[in-house]
């Protein structure tokens, strides 16, 4: 057999057995799952949420540590799921089985709900997918961005009563950050070789801040390192 004749066998092969086609995590059934975890005396919380391919929806309002939804139709994506509680500190880890894509008829998207008095550090890092965090309502102690190649919108509007950090790094795909008013803000940002938009806050040197920044009771500091894509920052 020579070698031409080998890659047209070859090739015929994997028509007849399918179109080599080797991804087994084939669509199936919606399956929707709930979630409901107790931080018992817990008056700390550290989460962290992966996500690389599907769509995510972060709020408040937990009547738990942390209440919600899973929608899936590949059972192999059943999202992992680790919960810990040491006396006043809790630790949530939620991430998406490794070599999870979407695409197709593929269906995959979190709904969680955090609780408004657990003062929380919140680690959320976004693939392909999309990304809306409406936390004007937690009380957060540091909030993290990790962005991929999708879309991230990030809902500070509230009334916050502690301070906290805010860091950002983008990737190629686009977000929208609101911030809270009422409240002091120092911006600091990189732009990379994507675009920033800033409005509403006043450059000063090498940040940005607001008319409140020194004289608000509440500060809330932003680090945003920009990536390919486009952030777009206002209050």
């Amino acid at each position: 057999m020579n070698v031409r004749t080998g890659i047209l066998t070859l090739t015929l092969s994997c028509f007849f057995l399918g179109g080599c086609d080797f991804d087994h995590d084939v669509a199936g059934p919606l399956r929707t799952d709930a979630i409901h975890l107790d931080g018992g005396s817990a008056e700390k919380a550290n989460v962290e949420l992966d996500m690389g391919a599907g769509k995510l929806n972060v709020s408040g309002g937990a009547s738990k540590l942390l209440d919600g939804t899973f929608e899936y139709n590949v059972d192999a994506w059943k999202p992992i799921v680790n919960n810990t509680v040491n006396g006043a500190n809790a630790t949530v880890t939620i991430k998406q089985p490794s070599g999870a894509h979407g695409g197709g008829s593929k269906h995959y998207v979190w709904d969680l709900q955090l609780n408004d008095n657990v003062l929380t550090d919140l680690a959320v890092n976004c693939g392909a997918g999309q990304a809306t965090l409406n936390l004007g309502d937690v009380m957060l102690r540091s909030l993290s961005v990790a962005m991929g190649a999708g879309q991230v919108k990030v809902d500070l509007r509230g009334t916050p009563k502690h301070d906290y950090d805010v860091k950002i790094n983008g990737g190629v795909g686009q977000s929208v950050v609101r911030l809270p008013q009422g409240v002091g803000i120092y911006l600091t940002a990189s732009k990379g070789i994507g675009a920033l938009n800033v409005t509403g806050l006043q450059k000063q040197g090498d940040h940005w801040e607001n008319d409140l920044y020194n004289k608000a009771k509440v500060t809330v500091k932003v680090d945003v390192n920009g990536g390919i894509g486009e952030i777009n920052i206002s209050e």
